[in-house]
């Protein structure tokens, strides 16, 4: 046999294989694709809108370009607290936010950012990897064609700024406050209003008088918008959010479409901001509070313990009501819950008793 036939033998074995080969994936599979991500925050503000740039970078490095995400602040796309409804009618492909903003749609999200004397970061953490949160999350989420993961967290809540002292309960009565979620619920269980606002609008309506109360974050967060030259007092530790979970929420249906490695790609970039973003928070929290306290004049103040077991009543009667109103609230709150029982003693043992420790021992000098 010549060469010749040996090639067009080779050839013709090389097409009847093909032929039989499964049809190629879609081109928006394999191809290049630009993801709009809409948030809950100014773009590039420090800690938030830089947490979702850097989740946005790292899908674009990480799939070599393939899948480009641009990022749009808080009004840029969408408003805010319309960037769910964005992903799941594919307006936009991807959020980054904080669930409870969602908790007119199933009050069941609230426990996916942070419940009022619930669990801390690392805490909250264990339960959505390894303790079954994931798999509940999706199955609210499913619900409404969005899938979510976490994607950094803002840790431990301060308590906010207000324009008088809280000295006791009566103090909370009447008392307007933006404070988002199941908090929110809580103050208006003693006798307060809550408001929702995004966080670039809290200042306004503090200096306003339009609210007599706020809370966004923390130092950081709260010393770069400002709430300082609108509000005396700065209340630390918070009761609202013991951890301050921010998610990546991606379209269902766009998910399904994407390959094996580019959702692995979304999903280990949301994980690694779990890590960064936190950190980035603890790393900036004391020094904005130095500057708060130091440059700015700001009073620091604790809520009393009478108030701390108000809010505490509070938050569980919250907890039950939300749960005895809606069977797939009561699902999650049940898993919620029991993770908390179980690993709030642990917590106890190990780093609650060894802060106690440090303390003595720095206090001894």
């Amino acid at each position: 046999m010549t060469t010749k036939t040996n090639r067009r033998s080779f050839l013709a074995a090389a097409a009847a294989g093909t032929a039989a080969l499964p049809l190629a994936a879609p081109a928006y599979a394999q191809g290049n694709r630009t993801l709009r991500m809409a948030t809950g925050w100014p773009k590039n503000f420090p800690g938030l809108g830089v947490a979702s740039q850097r989740i946005a970078d790292a899908i674009t490095a990480a799939s070599d370009g393939r899948l480009k995400v641009d990022v749009y602040g808080a009004g840029e796309l969408v408003p805010p607290f319309e960037a769910f409804d964005a992903v799941a009618s594919g307006a936009a492909d991807m959020y980054h936010a904080a669930e409870y903003y969602w908790q007119g749609k199933s009050t069941a999200f609230n426990f996916f950012a942070g419940v009022p004397f619930g669990m801390t970061t690392s805490e909250h953490n264990a339960w959505v990897y390894h303790r079954g949160g994931q798999e509940l999350w999706e199955e609210v989420s499913a619900g409404f064609g969005v899938i979510a993961f976490m994607a950094g967290n803002s840790s431990a809540q301060a308590g906010g700024w207000f324009n008088k002292e809280i000295n006791s309960v009566e103090d909370l009565k009447g008392l307007k406050m933006r404070i988002p979620g199941f908090g929110g619920t809580v103050i208006e269980q003693v006798g307060g209003t809550a408001v929702t606002l995004p966080g670039g609008e809290i200042f306004s309506a503090l200096q306003s008088g339009a609210i007599d109360a706020g809370e966004m974050a923390g130092p950081w967060i709260d010393l770069g918008f400002g709430f300082y030259k609108a509000a005396k007092y700065f209340y630390n530790p918070g009761f609202q959010e013991p951890t301050s979970a921010e998610s990546l929420g991606i379209n269902l249906e766009l998910w399904g479409d994407l390959s094996a490695a580019d959702q692995q790609i979304i999903r280990l970039a949301a994980a690694q901001e779990n890590v960064m973003n936190p950190a980035d928070f603890i790393a900036n929290h004391s020094r904005s509070l130095d500057i708060l306290i130091n440059e700015h004049g700001v009073e620091l103040r604790s809520f009393p313990d009478d108030v701390m077991l108000a809010l505490g009543a509070a938050s569980k009667k919250v907890l039950a009501d939300a749960a005895a109103a809606d069977p797939l609230t009561a699902k999650v709150s049940e898993s919620y819950l029991a993770f908390l029982d179980e690993v709030a003693g642990w917590t106890e043992q190990s780093e609650q008793a060894y802060l106690r420790a440090r303390s003595l021992v720095r206090a001894a000098g």
